[in-house]
């Protein structure tokens, strides 16, 4: 049985952030390419869990990672045109229910790019030594 991961996102300057909400997830793979995401994972259940999502506006997948954590999975996408808000994630103008904007991280982000500069380096320290973790 296949079904949505409940996600999350907010944006940055120079970032997209989306957090896929699987806990205990397994079999985790995150592929990021120009124009999309892929996603998908097991539960401790076995419930498999399956997001594709075609980007709002083109990012640079080679500048993007993901890190994953006991209650989900955080990727941050490199935006390719920097400084250019995304009024949504996706490219379509339709919200799937299992798409939600993280208004605890969403803000106005004028001048933002210390948060953000350091929210990267946070990831990054915990896993500085795999430049892909997609692997996993």
């Amino acid at each position: 049985m296949e079904q949505h991961a409940r996600t999350l996102w907010y944006d940055r300057p120079k970032y997209v952030f989306m957090e896929f909400c699987v806990e205990d997830s397994t079999d985790v793979h995150v592929l990021i390419e120009d124009h999309r995401i892929v996603f998908s994972c097991k539960n401790p259940d076995g419930v498999e869990f399956y997001n594709e999502i075609e980007f709002y506006a083109k990012v640079n997948c080679k500048d993007s990672r993901d890190k994953r954590s006991g209650r989900s999975i955080t990727c941050f996408v490199r935006k390719w045109k920097e400084k250019v808000a995304w009024p949504r994630l996706t490219k379509e103008d339709i919200k799937p229910v299992w798409l939600s904007v993280d208004f605890d991280n969403w803000r106005d982000w004028e001048g933002d790019e210390e948060v953000e500069l350091a929210q990267v380096e946070h990831y990054a320290e915990d896993d500085s030594d795999s430049a892909d973790a997609t692997s996993n």
